[in-house]
């Protein structure tokens, strides 16, 4: 059995698409395949490889019981064997709740997971590797996310979706729309890494934190999406960003990303996610690689190399 699902960004409604405004979010032209193998012996054999093919993370689990038998880490960055271990083994207990017959064999599983982007980018390992477990279960993969994790299922609905769309949460159920984001100025979009994942968990406990009356906001917020996809010209749309980025940074209280590293840059910026971390939306033109690599950010997609 073989799986696939997409990595995601979202483009609009950073923390208030959990409080239901309505975002826009873009499926990659990367993400993470899961491969199974039925084997004869008890176990899931769980194997996890990076980009370039090396095997970051190994579990063996007893099966029928998912019983934890070993785990191996090749890293202390993201934490140790043990948490990443916990962690896939609540997942795949809460697919087990929400189907008693998945796992529940005499048999077992040989699963390879990889990844098609580098581990730190933020493109989402964690949601694609849910949507493709909760494939392989037949569960509902936005109930598998929120019985495991938090947050908000844009990533889930990019995960299973070849189009860019508008995700909205109404009444805790997913609105997924598919849209046509094609602008004419595509060129001068660029999207580039901050040298640093970020962790939306932290990110939106930080935002749960500091919640107050936000219903204007959402409406605003809400209100950019669409104009997002309606933008005629790179002014039109810098504009946005802009109003975007104040809403957000009065509501979290900090900086909005080109204030706070990049004050001196020509174009506009504005942070996809959690703030802090993984990658930002800058416009600019063919000068824009030239400026960040010279302040040390190598990682610099275009519009057409990173959108599906």
């Amino acid at each position: 059995m073989h799986f696939y699902s997409n990595g995601k960004l979202l483009l609009t409604g950073e923390y208030l698409v959990l409080e239901g405004a309505k975002a826009l979010a873009i499926p990659t032209k990367f993400g993470q395949d899961l491969e199974v193998i039925s084997i004869k012996e008890p176990q899931l054999i769980w194997g996890s490889f990076d980009l370039n093919g090396n095997c970051w993370f190994e579990a063996i689990f007893e099966l029928p019981k998912l019983r934890l038998i070993s785990a191996t880490f090749d890293s202390d960055v993201d934490g140790n064997s043990d948490k990443i271990a916990e962690t896939l083994l609540e997942i795949l207990s809460e697919a087990k709740k929400l189907n008693p017959d998945f796992l529940n064999s005499n048999a077992g599983f040989l699963v390879k997971t990889t990844l098609t982007f580098p581990r730190n980018w933020g493109l989402g390992s964690s949601s694609t590797l849910i949507n493709s477990i909760a494939s392989w279960a037949k569960v509902d993969a936005f109930q598998l996310l929120w019985n495991s994790f938090k947050g908000s299922g844009y990533d889930i609905a990019c995960a299973q979706n070849n189009s860019p769309i508008f995700y909205q949460l109404s009444y805790k159920k997913p609105l997924v729309e598919r849209v046509d984001f094609n602008p004419n100025f595509k060129e001068n979009l660029f999207f580039v890494h901050l040298n640093q994942k970020q962790d939306s968990k932290k990110g939106i406990a930080k935002f749960r934190e500091k919640k107050e009356n936000i219903s204007q906001q959402i409406h605003d917020i809400s209100m950019i999406s669409d104009g997002f996809l309606q933008a005629k010209s790179l002014l039109d749309f810098e504009k946005l960003m802009i109003e975007h980025e104040k809403i957000i940074s009065a509501i979290i209280q900090q900086k909005p990303v080109k204030s706070e590293l990049f004050p001196d840059y020509f174009g506009e910026i504005k942070s996809l996610g959690a703030w802090g971390g993984d990658f930002v939306l800058a416009t600019g033109n063919e000068k824009s690689i030239s400026y960040f690599k010279n302040k040390g950010f190598e990682t610099i997609l275009g519009f057409e190399k990173m959108i599906l």
